[in-house]
């Protein structure tokens, strides 16, 4: 055989390999999308990824406790300043509305 003949044979061969690799490829997608949608694999995915971001907040808080209860008083403080204010005499004090008497 001319060497001609004997790269088409290989590259034949080569070509049929893939598209069977392919060809199984897609045969496993088949499979896999029938088994479950994509709707629930995307569900799947938000869940597992939550999941994980909740595991890591919960180390990292473990891990700064310090300045986890510093940020949970600051928002406390945020949220009740009006009161504590009022508490000292400090508050704003809110004016009735303006009169619309015209003069």
């Amino acid at each position: 055989m001319s060497e001609l003949r004997c790269r088409m044979i290989s590259d034949r061969h080569l070509r049929d390999s893939a598209r069977a690799l392919v060809e199984a490829d897609v045969e496993n997608l088949k499979t896999t999308y029938s088994q479950k949608g994509l709707t629930a694999r995307a569900m799947d995915m938000v869940r597992e990824g939550a999941v994980d971001i909740y595991e890591e907040a919960v180390e990292v808080a473990d891990d700064n406790r310090g300045a986890l209860a510093a940020l949970i008083a600051a928002i406390v403080v945020w949220f009740a300043r009006n009161p504590i204010l009022s508490l000292f005499g400090l508050g704003e004090d809110i004016d009735p509305a303006p009169d619309d008497t015209g003069s």
